[in-house]
Formats: C-alpha cells, sequence, structure tokens
C-alpha cells in the first residue's frame, strides 16, 4: 500500500452521515469551484463541493480492496455530505461529456456488478436514481434487475451482526455507485449485481479468488460485460493462477479500477493488471461552458492508478509501443472516465443498517466510478463479441476518444514519465482517454 492508499485508509468512513442538506434550486447547474490546469472558466458539479473533504468509504477489513470515495462535510471529516437533491453529476452530464447517444432507445445487453456484501434494498436504490433522471423503472419482475450471489444462487443475506452490518453498510456505497455509474452509461441495459462473499476472516486471496467464482458466474447468465470495482495486492497465485484464468472470457468486456492511489509502480494492483481485464483509469470532469466536449474537460486525477505488471505480459491487443514503457510487459491503465470525487457522481444509497443514519443522496468517486461505467459504454455499444481484454480500445482509431493531455498522479520528481503524467495518446493516468461516443467500444 503506498502512502496515498494508507492516507486514505487512516481517514476510512466509519462516522454518522450527516442529515440530508438542502441544495439551492438549481444548483446543479452553478459555478463551482475552477481547476487549476483549465483555469475560471472550469466550475464543479455544484458549488456545494467546493469547500467539502473527501474520504475512503470502507474501513476495517474491506479499507484494504474497497476504494471508493466519498464527499465529505469538511476537509478532515470522515462524515459523509448527504443531500436531498444530486450534487454530483447524472446520467445527462455523463452523457454530454463523453458524446453518448440519446436514451431514446438501446440494447437491452447484461452489465454484471460484482460488489461484496449483501444489499437487499439495492433494487429500491437503482430505481430512486433513475426516477430521479426520468428513466424507467429497472425491475426484477420486468427482467431487467437481477441479483445473485458468486454462484448464481439467492443473493448474499444481510448480515446479522454489527460487524456484518457494518460492512454491509460501507461497501454498499461502492455498490450502488457501480450500478448507478452503469445504468447511467447505458440505460436501457440490464443489471446483474453479483453479491459476492464478504470474507471478513479469510485470506486477501481467497477474497480475490471469490471474484473469479462470481465473474465465471456472470459470464455463464450471459452478461455483455462485467466490473470490478475492487482491488487487491497482486502474487503469483493470483497473477497466473485459477483466479486469473477466471477473468478470461472472450466475448465479455471485463473492466477493473486502476486504483486510488495515483502511481503505483511495479508492480500494480489485481485484478486491472491482468493482460485479460480493461484497466479503468480517472479524471478530473470540470464543466467549462463553450468549450471543451460539449462544455465539459477532462484532466487526469491526481488519485488515479498507473503502472507496470513486470510479471505479466501487456494487455491483449496492448501495442509494444504503449507496453515499452513498462519493458515490455503490462502498462496501465488502459482506457478513464471521471473519477475525481470532487467533481464525482451522484448516487443514491439509503441502506444503512448499522449506523440507522438518514441519507440519501451522495457524491461517489474514485475509480471505482470509472470502472463500471466503461463497462456500460462497452455493453451499449454493443460489440462485445469482439472483445478479448482491452483488444477492441486499441483498435480503434483515436477519434474514438477524447485525448486527456494534463495533470499526472504523482510527484514531479517521480521520474515515471508518460506512466503518471497525462500527455498526447497513450499515458498511464488515462490510458487511450475517456470515450468519444461509442465507436470504439
Amino acid at each position: 500500500m503506498n502512502l496515498r492508499k494508507a492516507t486514505l485508509a487512516a481517514l476510512a468512513v466509519g462516522a454518522l452521515a450527516v442529515a440530508p442538506t438542502m441544495l439551492p434550486a438549481g444548483a446543479a447547474q452553478a459555478q463551482g469551484t475552477a481547476s487549476p490546469h483549465l483555469g475560471s472558466a472550469a466550475t464543479l458539479p455544484n458549488p456545494e463541493l467546493a469547500s467539502r473533504g473527501t474520504a475512503q468509504v470502507c474501513a476495517g477489513i474491506a479499507h484494504n480492496r474497497c476504494m471508493a470515495q466519498v464527499v465529505t462535510v469538511a476537509a478532515g471529516s470522515t462524515k459523509k455530505l448527504a443531500t436531498s437533491t444530486p450534487a454530483g453529476y447524472g446520467p445527462a452530464d455523463f452523457a454530454a461529456a463523453y458524446h453518448l447517444p440519446a436514451v431514446t432507445s438501446g440494447p437491452a445487453n447484461t452489465i454484471a456488478i460484482l460488489d461484496e456484501g449483501a444489499f437487499p434494498t439495492l433494487e429500491a436504490n437503482l430505481n430512486a436514481y433513475r426516477a430521479q433522471y426520468g428513466l424507467a423503472a429497472c425491475t426484477a419482475a420486468s427482467g431487467c434487475f437481477k441479483q445473485v450471489d458468486e454462484h448464481g444462487g439467492a443473493p448474499l443475506a444481510p448480515g446479522t451482526t454489527d460487524d456484518e452490518k457494518n460492512f454491509d453498510e460501507q461497501v454498499g456505497v461502492e455498490t450502488t455507485l457501480d450500478v448507478d455509474m452503469a445504468t447511467a452509461a447505458c440505460p436501457t441495459c440490464h443489471i446483474l449485481e453479483i453479491t459476492v462473499n464478504r470474507d471478513m476472516t479469510s485470506s486477501e486471496d481467497q477474497a480475490a479468488e471469490d471474484f473469479g467464482v462470481a465473474m465465471n458466474t456472470a459470464a455463464a447468465l450471459g452478461a455483455s460485460s462485467a466490473s470490478v470495482s475492487y482491488q487487491f495486492d497482486p502474487d503469483a497465485t493470483l497473477d497466473l493462477g485459477q483466479a486469473a484464468r477466471d477473468f478470461y472470457h472472450p466475448g465479455m468486456a471485463i473492466t477493473a479500477s486502476s486504483g486510488d492511489g495515483g502511481y503505483e509502480g511495479t508492480p500494480s494492483g489485481w485484478p486491472q493488471n491482468l493482460p485479460t481485464v480493461t484497466s479503468v483509469g480517472g479524471t478530473a470532469l470540470y464543466r467549462t461552458p463553450g468549450a471543451g466536449h460539449n462544455g465539459y474537460s477532462e484532466v487526469a486525477w491526481d488519485g488515479s492508478g498507473s503502472g507496470c505488471a513486470a510479471e505479466l505480459p501487456p494487455a491483449l491487443g496492448q501495442p509494444t509501443s504503449v507496453a515499452a514503457n513498462c519493458g515490455g510487459h503490462r502498462a496501465a491503465s488502459d482506457i478513464s472516465a471521471d473519477a475525481d470525487p470532487t467533481t464525482g457522481a451522484a448516487v443514491y444509497d439509503d441502506y444503512t443498517p448499522f449506523t440507522g443514519s438518514q441519507q440519501s443522496w451522495l457524491v461517489v468517486g474514485g475509480t471505482s466510478e470509472s470502472s463500471p461505467f466503461i463497462a456500460g459504454v462497452y455493453a451499449r455499444g454493443g460489440h462485445v463479441a469482439y472483445v478479448e481484454g482491452p483488444n477492441t480500445l486499441y483498435a480503434a482509431p483515436s477519434s474514438a476518444f477524447n485525448d486527456v493531455t494534463m495533470g499526472q498522479n504523482a510527484p514531479a520528481n517521480a521520474g515515471c514519465t508518460v506512466v503518471c503524467t497525462a500527455g498526447r495518446g497513450w499515458d498511464g493516468p488515462t490510458g487511450l482517454g475517456t470515450p468519444n461516443g461509442l465507436s470504439g467500444f
């Protein structure tokens, strides 16, 4: 774990959420704090976010692998900023920034979301999110929503002990972020949420291997794409053993978060390091009226994970020119999307079985935001039959992506050049860039 990750772990959220805050009418269009890279014209999703802090949502046993970051009431605080109306970006913002088609029609492909813990009210939470943004209901009754355990059976039962309830509440923020971002990217797609074992006392390798079991279930149930927002320390067992083989399913796009600790060096986290997985980095997405992509511009988020998997070959389809940045080995990331929590996504989560606190709308980020979004874009693009790892991304023309050319995720003296500094073409923090429509997917 690097210093940034250790700091985030120390700030992990374990406190009560604050009572919902009323945002001013029209706040979603208001001006916020300028980006240091883009100038005073660049603003946050909401001025309410300008003076806030961020913290990792998970504490305890899950903090090393559950990395999502939530906006808090103030810098240094671990109390989540809970609002009665959305304060972060919603589906229309992402559609505009990434040139996605209007939500009038689309495929009914399935996006699998793999998350630890139980979330018995997830269907209701998803539909509260969709209703807020004028999207049709996505229910189990209609066949749009399905929730199973890692073997494909009944979903994991809610926790009964305080430790289990606390675990479920914390990872629940991760889960609702994943599901909301997938549905934002592809509103017509079906959602398959796989509740992976809590693994509160087992080894990290066992916890990771449970995700491999769940990935096989996603493929067996016909998912077009699957997202994992969790990350584990790589070792020979995970990189070369059964768990790695479980993450190879040609014809199903598999995405994973590149990490939230900035430049990771060598080795980089699992499973995003696997050649068969699309590693998804992160950007900071600002409103820039009259400029950028439909009034939005991006820089590399300084927390976006990047690095080299010195023990593994290049990702499938990764050009030698990209792998050369890692001595001919797997270089990460492959692609990116919004991930900075201060320019993060609005998510709806009222599941608080441990604290019983009142909350509804949160603002959450990290590459836990970008990975499920890219999984949704893959499913919406509809060409996953040809996908093996990130191969189709590297085969796509450069016009399929918004090239992110500013920002870095390591100190200037780190000496990691393109692997930690955004620039023209491929770079570590943002990969090939962010989606520019569906042509690359």
